[in-house]
């Protein structure tokens, strides 16, 4: 349950979300328009990456940490070898090492603080491996923003002894090695303070001196050898180029290719710098310029309304890869006045773009559920990480989502023509999108950890491949959106499943609160991925109307059955609708079952004939511990009655076990019980049978209900780790569709607290299925 985002939004704001235009959508009539997909999903096997594993970085910490103290994996790189990940943990000031000899069963290999390379409050902010060393790139500031300083430490991987130690004479970000191994190049912000208003200035902005610069450093004889160059910038080229306030400028990203050629982001300048890395001249710099970008959501209200604009914004890019010699691709995440949401590709020698990603970067995160509307307002998906490999023989560019959890596929064959092939999902904030091209290996650090929801920051190995074609199954994304006048319906947080009657291959689901107003969206699961093509507003006297949707169930005769969670017991509700979407009837759970819940309510429903099954997620305060209550609702006599079901036993410290949804299936009841945990925490995600009772139930909140017998269906746990990612917590929607394969969906929660995803399962033949 979540506390409302929005209230009601107009009839034609409804329609939009549904994909529709008033005319498209005429009331009187129960079809609407399906959507189709622009896009074909299924690559072969051969062409695609599969997820291999997810290894959550806490599980890499000191004996003496508590599980909860934060640890992240920002940016990470490889040992020559391929085997042995390292990683930046800013959070806990230190460096990890994973060892992905095998990448299905990646092992931790322990850290290195940089209390013992240097002090307690030194962060790292990047590391590149070469040869038998690894260079850690060390932020020492320590807030002193005026007085930016950092160095970089040479680190012998074998043993992890420091070797050597350069003064970097100012505050760096990151460090790139050139392909052939002679020189490393490391963007030397002297990033501002955000806290800090310049005179007759907002609090964050420019200039806030001194600027930062780059340093060359030839990797040639022993490590103790190594010195730096100083790479200034002309701040009248970076006034003539357009930059933004070039007194200051604030190097991001380096990135070298085969030449020898250092580009370089300035990203709060909006600009992009290329430095002859063998002489040290800065041969180019340009702006980045600005973009227009239409049908985005630019509103934080609770809706997915892709009607919005954002105009002449800045790039301000992060990432920068070479696309070959002759070619620049930049990740936009903005900073301080832009963010376009997307990412472009530029012409290196005159700095014309040739290619822009306009929305289609954020139309994908809606199509495939991981639109986060929280940051709507802001900067959307927010595209951080970029990386540039080698696959199947083709040049392909990675780009990271940061804020929706994603790493997007481009064949850039032809940079003036990208065409999208894959997203991979991943654990929250990726940051370092490492290739491992050697091994057809792909590993994505995550800089986000939230201890607390059991969302972990993690590094996530992909595998390119045939070799790699039994991991991560089913491929992501299993359930994707299609589009209506070119824009994908929009979809997230599905509590619910349920069989259309009338069709075999088709079922209904639910957005829950997190993004209103209210829908059921039909979905097509003769495609693959399953595909949402439909989606009809519910309406209550004209009016579209936001509901917290945690179960639904189609009635054969037309309509719907909605199961309401509250904020609070009285405001659980069963919602009957019918086939244009418009409210009938609401029917209130009995005032004194209402006020024994808390929050957690209706969390399922199903029709059987004349009556309705209903599922309450926790215990009634009245009732022994560990028993629910499922309920019988008839409508002639409006007539409630109840029985217990006992829920399974937790030992996790602030954990609980409550039901998910609820179904009708051969005479027999179908519940879904689950824990609140995740990832390797996860412990309960099963269907149980319940026999129909025969007698009658009880009609009061004080009187105890009979428990009914239960026996375990299904274990769930294994079909969803068979994915290789995070094992979600909302196990929410289930159902047997008309063709009679078990369907399973999970709640990505809106990505709020969550990673995101959206694990929809087809487990074959329910007789098969469930079978204990």
């Amino acid at each position: 349950m979540r506390t409302a985002r929005a209230a009601a939004a107009t009839t034609a704001a409804a329609l939009i979300l549904a994909g529709c235009t008033t005319e498209d959508r005429k009331p009187e009539a129960p079809a609407i328009q399906r959507a189709s997909s622009p896009i074909d999903w299924n690559l072969p096997d051969a062409d695609r990456y599969h997820r291999t594993a997810t290894y959550p970085v806490y599980l890499n910490k000191l004996a003496e940490d508590p599980v909860e103290k934060e640890t992240v994996a920002e940016i990470s790189t490889v040992t020559p070898d391929g085997n042995t990940v390292i990683y930046t943990d800013a959070a806990a000031k230190r460096i990890g090492f994973v060892d992905i000899h095998d990448p299905a069963k990646p092992v931790g290999r322990g850290t290195l603080s940089l209390k013992e390379l240097g002090h307690a409050d030194d962060q790292p902010t990047s590391v590149a491996a070469v040869g038998d060393h690894v260079l850690v790139v060390v932020d020492t500031t320590g807030g002193d923003f005026a007085h930016p300083s950092g160095r970089v430490d040479i680190v012998r991987i074998s043993d992890r002894t420091r070797v050597h130690s350069i003064d970097l004479g100012g505050q760096p970000d990151s460090i790139a090695i050139s392909p052939d191994g002679s020189f490393a190049a490391i963007a030397m912000e002297n990033q501002r303070d955000e806290e800090f208003a310049p005179r007759g200035k907002e609090k964050g902005d420019l200039p806030q001196p001194p600027t930062g610069f780059v340093q060359l450093l030839d990797l040639v004889g022993a490590p103790n050898t190594w010195n730096p160059r100083n790479v200034e910038f002309d701040v009248e080229a970076a006034r003539k180029a357009g930059l933004d306030t070039p007194e200051d400028l604030e190097p991001e990203y380096v990135s070298i290719n085969s030449r020898g050629q250092v580009a370089v982001t300035l990203q709060e300048n909006n600009g992009i710098a290329v430095i002859d890395g063998r002489t040290g001249t800065v041969s180019k710099i340009f702006s980045a310029g600005s973009e227009s970008v239409d049908g985005i959501d630019t509103k934080d209200d609770g809706t997915i309304d892709q009607t919005g604009a954002i105009k002449d914004t800045p790039r301000e890019p992060d990432a920068i890869g070479w696309i070959g010699n002759d070619y620049l691709a930049t990740a936009n995440e903005g900073d301080w006045k832009g963010g376009t949401r997307g990412w472009t590709i530029f012409d290196a020698d005159t700095g014309d773009v040739v290619w822009d990603a306009g929305n289609s970067l954020e139309q994908l995160a809606v199509r495939t559920g991981l639109h986060i509307e929280s940051r709507a307002k802001s900067k959307g998906p927010e595209p951080e990480g970029l990386a540039i490999t080698n696959i199947g023989g083709r040049p392909t560019a990675l780009i990271a989502s940061e804020r929706s959890n994603f790493v997007a596929v481009y064949d850039v064959s032809d940079p003036k023509a990208p065409k999208f092939r894959q997203i991979l999902p991943t654990s929250p904030g990726p940051e370092g999108v490492l290739p491992i091209p050697s091994r057809n290996l792909l590993a994505i650090s995550s800089e986000a950890d939230d201890a607390e929801a059991h969302v972990r920051a993690s590094v996530n190995l992909y595998g390119y491949g045939d070799a790699f074609a039994g991991a991560g199954k089913p491929n992501f994304p299993s359930i994707v959106s299609g589009d209506i006048s070119g824009a994908p319906i929009g979809w997230g947080a599905l509590g619910a499943l349920s069989a259309d009657p009338r069709d075999a291959n088709r079922l209904y689901t639910a957005t829950d609160i997190a993004y209103g107003p209210a829908r059921i969206l039909g979905i097509d699961v003769n495609q693959k991925p399953a595909l949402i093509d439909t989606a009809l507003p519910i309406t209550e006297d004209g009016t579209p109307v936001t509901l917290d949707t945690e179960g639904v169930s189609a009635r054969p005769d037309g309509g719907f059955v909605l199961a309401v969670e509250g904020e609070d017991g009285p405001g659980n509700q069963l919602v009957y609708v019918d086939a244009t979407g418009r409210i009938e009837k609401r029917v209130p759970l009995p005032k004194d079952t209402a006020a024994q819940l808390g929050s957690q309510g209706l969390e399922g429903v199903a029709v059987d004939g004349d009556s309705v099954w209903v599922a309450l997620q926790r215990e009634l305060k009245s009732d022994p511990k560990g028993v629910v209550r499922i309920g019988r609702y008839t409508p002639d006599g409006d007539k409630w009655e109840w029985f217990g079901y006992q829920l399974e036993p937790t030992n996790t410290p602030d954990d609980w076990v409550g039901t998910s949804e609820i179904a009708v299936h051969d005479g027999e009841l179908l519940i879904l019980e689950r824990d609140k945990l995740n990832g390797p925490d996860a412990r309960l995600k099963a269907l149980y049978r319940v026999a129909i009772p025969d007698g009658q139930g009880v009609t009061s909140a004080a009187d105890k209900p009979q428990v009914l017998p239960k026996s375990l269906a299904r274990n769930l746990l294994p079909d969803l780790q068979a994915t290789n990612g995070y094992v979600q917590e909302k196990v929410e929607g289930f159902a047997i569709a008309g063709n009679q394969n078990l369907y399973v969906v999970t709640d990505n929660d809106g990505l709020d607290d969550a990673n995101g995803e959206t694990v929809f399962l087809d487990l074959g033949p329910a007789a098969d299925a469930l079978k204990g």
